[in-house]
């Protein structure tokens, strides 16, 4: 089930809302779980046991990391930890990693590609990020199972994000308060986000999806890249349109996410790219990653290491093929050179040439992140782009 379907709009939604309203306050977690697990069921029945696994094992997890013993909490952290990557890698990465052993080895072993739960790689990482905050004290674990599945299986954002911090939301959690106001402005907030999905990102779809089906034969220099500029625009707008519906339902039910996109289009490096898009995935691995290695505090060739992980990793969780960690690294070679002597010129030229930069420097990305089919599509479209073939 996804937000701009008829069912959802018209029969879900409503009746998620006919139930949360006339119910009274002490019910109405109850009433948001059951519709998140029955959102997620909806298309994959199974695999609704693997988020209510989740919750259990980060549920009491949690408690055991709110002790006061410290190696008692550090192994349940470890093993919280442990346990959320390893179903993320079971579904997500076990064909990706089947296939390269193979292709090493010169082995012939079955490649599995088991269904990807709907949107795994965002309830890993909020469990994850619950479990590190109990670890640092900076949040209490929740002793309330209901409020525990709440918080990792949310409708609103589970599919796309915005991937939620829990000391973020805990008190909404524990109390909230829905006022017409508030309720006409997630309302708003939900429709802009529909139409961005509906009338421009399907639209630029069918354009980007007729144009990369075509053969190396068949794409000129203006077709390819029309097809990655209206690619460019399709991924901008269906993504942060999911995120605006995710933000406007939230504050419908009385809950205020954090903003996910803040105009990444605009930005006058690739830095100040990323500062823009995907906001919440940006900070997780800051937070939880990056300055944990260290972050810049232990001079430059660290840091570069520490980059360099980083970007890796934000390949490798977007998608289990090479040509997202070639994107990952694309990245990271890009920010490098800003850090080392770019941005600093950057700085000194006109706005709309750095505009021009990082629009240029962003749509060849997309070009990796599009062109699943492997790196010989990566470069086919690489070469359409500046063969200068006009036929």
């Amino acid at each position: 089930m996804v937000f701009s379907s008829l069912i959802f709009l018209w029969i879900f939604l409503p009746v998620v809302f006919i139930l949360y309203f006339t119910a009274k306050e002490q019910y109405r977690n109850v009433i948001l779980l059951i519709a998140s697990l029955f959102f997620y069921a909806w298309g994959e029945p199974v695999y609704v046991f693997v988020m209510i696994l989740s919750i259990v094992i980060n549920y009491f997890c949690g408690l055991k990391i709110g002790v006061e013993d410290e190696h008692k909490r550090k192994r349940a952290l470890f093993w919280g930890v442990f346990v959320n990557l390893a179903l993320l890698g079971v579904f997500k990465y076990t064909g990706f990693f089947t296939e390269n052993v193979n292709a090493v080895f010169g082995l012939q072993v079955e490649v599995k590609h088991l269904p990807l739960p709907i949107g795994i790689s965002f309830y890993t990482f909020q469990s994850i990020s619950y479990l590190v905050d109990i670890y640092r004290r900076v949040c209490e674990p929740q002793k309330n199972l209901v409020k525990m599945g709440l918080f990792i299986s949310f409708f609103p954002q589970l599919i796309a994000g915005p991937i939620l911090k829990y000391y973020d939301i805990a008190s909404q959690i524990d109390k909230r308060q829905v006022t017409l106001p508030l309720f006409n402005e997630g309302a708003i907030r939900f429709l802009q986000g529909l139409a961005k999905k509906v009338i421009i990102a399907n639209i630029m779809a069918k354009t980007a999806d007729e144009i990369f089906a075509l053969g190396i034969n068949d794409i000129s220099t203006p077709t390819a890249w029309i097809g990655i500029i209206a690619y460019t625009f399709q991924i901008y707008f269906d993504f942060s349109g999911y995120s605006d519906m995710a933000i406007g339902l939230g504050r419908v039910f009385g809950f205020h996410f954090e903003e996910n996109f803040n105009f990444p289009y605009i930005a006058k490096s690739v830095g100040d790219f990323w500062r823009r898009w995907h906001i919440s995935l940006t900070t997780w691995f800051r937070d939880y990653v990056y300055i944990p290695l260290g972050g810049n505090r232990k001079g430059m060739p660290r840091m570069y290491v520490n980059m360099f992980i980083i970007w890796t990793l934000t390949g490798i969780w977007h998608g289990a093929e090479w040509n997202f960690i070639l994107w990952g690294m694309y990245y990271f070679v890009f920010q490098a050179i800003e850090k080392l002597f770019l941005g600093k010129w950057l700085a000194k030229i006109p706005r709309v040439f750095q505009h021009i930069y990082t629009m240029f420097v962003v749509t060849l990305g997309w070009v990796l992140f599009r062109c699943d089919s492997g790196l010989s599509q990566c470069v086919t479209w690489f070469k359409a782009l500046f063969s200068g073939n006009v036929t």
